[in-house]
């Protein structure tokens, strides 16, 4: 859902399929359909969104100033080391950015970010859902009573005005974390502020009742302490007053273990429907099949005997992790929920570009990301998908789920819209450049003619001919061939059109003379004009006449080269690829830098020939192996042209065997500690995954985190990792660790002295000391060189 939902339990997927649940169960809930509780209305039978509209930059109006959601230190820029998101989003539709300290994008512009403060984002974001069947909006709304207020309270206007203007539904959904006085301010809130929304015809409704969802309770998390005695009465208050109310709860909540406390059933049993949490729980098919089997079958079963519609989360998975699988990982979890009987399907999330598991558009390829950020784009495996490729998996989705798609785990979703083979390196050299023209109206931008959606479209002034589209390919090709596209559904016209290329952007040559160009529904409204092969960097449509509507219109621009590449050379192969470090499930290489003409944009580490993992520099370190595996890896180099390199060397290496039973003794136990800013909770450092971490208040040394092992256990060594990514750049943390037997008197097991994180070297610190029995195990934290707080991603314990 947010920031504040990052991993906090380690996901179990182990052991039998079956474990949790009898033979006899699943071919029950296969064979019979679930039974809804309720009719379908806006939540039941459709497909909702979680949506923050939390981001904020300077200039944009909003009360709480600064970049907020963008940076970790919203009075700062966003930049590679003051950063909150892990995915860039595609901005060509969105008249307003605002420039970042990133460095500019792979295509040379400036690397700019939304404001959704800015309602014409808000709008655009609701068009969206209008185009790609999102049914209902859940507004996230976190506690409103501080800074955050005014501004959250904007957005549900606007998010109000949306999704009027674009026949959406939308709810509130109340975020608890970190809400201390939740039980009587969120009464308040509802009574003072946000019920006078159910006014809306926007305003979701279920059963003739508006609906709010409460998301956090039960959740086995220092932000979120409440008793069950509290929440079940705040349930029940919404219910009195006429609320049909949805809980987001824990992954657990029925059986009250990992993720869920114990002794919430009766609070989890209260509501209308409930949407359990699944982000960070799993990121590969065989997981989500495994949560299929042991969770989802006896949850859908536990639901209908309690007379509760299920709506659980379906996530299109981490981008930045590389879980994506081009969309299968996607489609699967929406199959297993269809398949399963669900009532209702919640996404996680619509623009969640800080966990990396947003389905709004997202950058294409590394010529629409910072250069050198790290941050992974739509094509981060090698298959080219369109910046609207998981809001069009959602539509298809949405229709299995709604029986107009029959149920099929073969994902029907093609990368690019019109299906087809993916684009190959190149292809279509159009793809996602840059673009210009002479004129626009209103929405129906240039960049739509390059973004692999014959749905969109660039137009230009109305009753103002001649006018022109323009792309720049970034380097030179010998095209010979130009496809221009509009939308299939649109009555036959005649384009009177030219095409025309440069080298320089100033002085065009005609490729094709002016003429009338037919496009026609009956052969997909699609005109194909090749010429002699001729050198151009910039291709330009020119058009004269339309007897469709008085304006240029052009929905795809698609230019292909003679020889099928670019003329620009690509750069050489790296070289010297080594193997830096290794564990169980990681490996680190290094290489020496290629070399390119126009200069080295960034590399990609293959495995098996597939991407695994992409950067700006010459080291990287490759996650998420098994242990004792042996793998082989190679490295590539790209330019700024798109061009790729031969491969390195290759280097073969095998994973360090896997920590037997009760090795790492901290895993999953619960965490503790001093502060923490925003949602970074110490249970973080417990969840498995290094990309997650604590963080404790800012400029307020000393700090401590502690895990709780559960009894008394032998520790002789500790691991402490910060994510592996470049961007944590090298910092010295002064630390110590310190044991008890009983939570209240500590020892010290390490003396405090400064211990370096070097991402070259994987960023983690491992300190051994004599065993000792302890229970309770303490890092004290009085420093640190990179930013002033105490930071881990992940606190590891072992006998020796």
């Amino acid at each position: 859902m947010a920031v504040s939902r990052r991993t906090f339990v380690t996901s179990v997927a182990a052991g039998s399929a079956l474990a949790a649940v009898s033979a006899t169960e699943i071919v029950s809930a296969l064979t019979s359909a679930a039974s809804a509780a309720s009719p379908p209305g806006d939540v039941v039978g459709k497909i909702s969104v979680g949506y923050q509209g939390w981001f904020a930059c300077p200039g944009d109006s909003a009360s709480i100033g600064g970049w907020w959601h963008w940076s970790r230190d919203r009075f700062q820029p966003p930049s590679p080391s003051n950063t909150t998101i892990v995915s860039w989003p595609d901005m060509r539709e969105y008249t307003r950015g605002y420039t970042t300290a990133y460095p500019n994008l792979g295509n040379g512009q400036p690397a700019q970010l939304f404001s959704s403060y800015d309602q014409q984002t808000v709008d655009t974001h609701f068009r969206w859902m209008q185009e790609n069947g999102c049914d209902t909006a859940a507004l996230q709304r976190f506690n409103p009573f501080g800074d955050e207020g005014p501004t959250r309270d904007a957005m549900a206007v606007k998010v109000r005005d949306a999704a009027e203007r674009f026949g959406r539904k939308f709810y509130i959904m109340y975020d608890v974390t970190s809400w201390t006085n939740m039980q009587s301010e969120l009464k308040t809130d509802w009574t003072t502020k946000m019920s006078a929304h159910t006014a809306s015809p926007a305003y979701a409704r279920q059963n003739g009742k508006p609906v709010v969802c409460i998301w956090g309770f039960g959740f086995n998390d220092s932000g979120r302490p409440f008793a069950p005695a509290p929440c079940l009465e705040v349930v029940n208050w919404f219910k009195a007053q006429g609320c049909y109310v949805i809980g987001g709860v824990p992954t657990y909540w029925r059986q009250g273990i990992n993720d869920s406390r114990p002794g919430f059933l009766d609070v989890y049993h209260a509501f209308n429907m409930i949407s359990p949490w699944m982000v960070g729980r799993t990121g590969t098919l065989d997981g989500l099949d495994w949560f299929y089997a042991n969770v989802n079958v006896p949850d859908q079963a536990d639901c209908n005997a309690h007379g509760i519609d299920y709506q659980p989360c379906v996530m299109p998975g981490d981008l930045s992790t590389g879980a994506r699988a081009h969309g299968d990982f996607y489609w699967r979890h929406f199959y297993n929920m269809v398949r399963v009987g669900c009532q209702g399907i919640y996404i996680s999330m619509f623009g969640e570009y800080n966990e990396g598991n947003q389905i709004a558009k997202t950058a294409e390829t590394a010529a629409t990301v910072p250069a050198g950020s790290g941050i992974r784009p739509l094509d981060e495996d090698g298959t080219f998908c369109s910046s609207d490729y998981y809001l069009r998996i959602t539509a298809d989705g949405g229709r299995m789920l709604k029986g107009q798609l029959a149920l099929t785990p073969v994902r029907p979703t093609p990368p690019v819209a019109g299906g087809g083979p993916d684009p190959q390196p190149g292809g279509n050299l159009a793809a996602g450049r840059p673009t210009s023209a002479s004129s626009q109206n209103g929405a129906f931008v240039p960049a739509n003619a390059v973004d692999n959606n014959a749905g969109t479209y660039w137009e230009s002034v109305n009753n103002a001919f001649p006018q022109w589209l323009q792309v720049d390919l970034g380097t030179a090709a010998q095209v010979n061939r130009v496809v221009l596209r509009l939308p299939s559904s649109w009555g036959t016209r005649t384009q009177t059109l030219s095409v025309r290329g440069s080298t320089n952007g100033s002085t065009f040559t005609t490729l094709a003379a002016s003429a009338g160009r037919v496009f026609d529904p009956a052969s997909g409204n699609t005109v194909t004009l090749t010429f002699p092969a001729t050198s151009a960097r910039y291709v330009r449509i020119e058009v004269t006449a339309n007897t469709g509507w008085p304006a240029a219109q052009l929905a795809t621009l698609e230019v292909y080269a003679a020889t099928g590449q670019p003329t620009d050379p690509p750069p050489t192969a790296p070289g010297n690829l080594t193997v830096t470090a290794k564990s169980s499930t990681s490996v680190s290489l290094s290489w020496t830098a290629s070399t390119d003409n126009a200069g080295v944009t960034g590399y990609q580490v293959l495995r098996g020939g597939a991407v695994v993992a992409t950067t700006a520099g010459t080291s990287a370190t490759v996650t998420g192996l098994s242990p004792a595996t042996a793998y082989s890896f190679q490295v590539t180099a790209q330019d700024a042209a798109g061009n790729t390199s031969p491969p390195s060397n290759t280097v073969s290496v095998t994973t360090d065997p896997a920590p037997q039973p009760g090795g790492n003794l901290a895993a999953g136990r619960p965490a503790t500690a001093s502060s923490q800013t925003q949602s970074y909770g110490p249970g973080n450092v417990v969840d498995g995954n290094a990309g997650s971490y604590w963080e404790s208040a800012n400029n307020a040394f000393p700090q401590w985190i502690q895990v709780d092992l559960g009894s008394a256990l032998s520790v002789g060594r500790v691991v402490l990792k910060l994510p592996p990514p470049a961007a944590w750049a090298t910092r010295t943390q002064t630390l110590s660790v310190q044991g008890s037997t009983n939570g209240s008197t500590f020892t010290t097991l390490v003396a405090s002295g400064g211990r370096t994180f070097n991402p070259a070297t994987g960023n983690l610190v491992t300190l051994t000391f004599p065993a000792a029995g302890v229970r309770y195990l303490r890092v004290q934290i009085t420093a640190n060189t990179g930013w002033p707080a105490g930071q881990l991603s992940e606190l590891e314990a072992y006998a020796s």
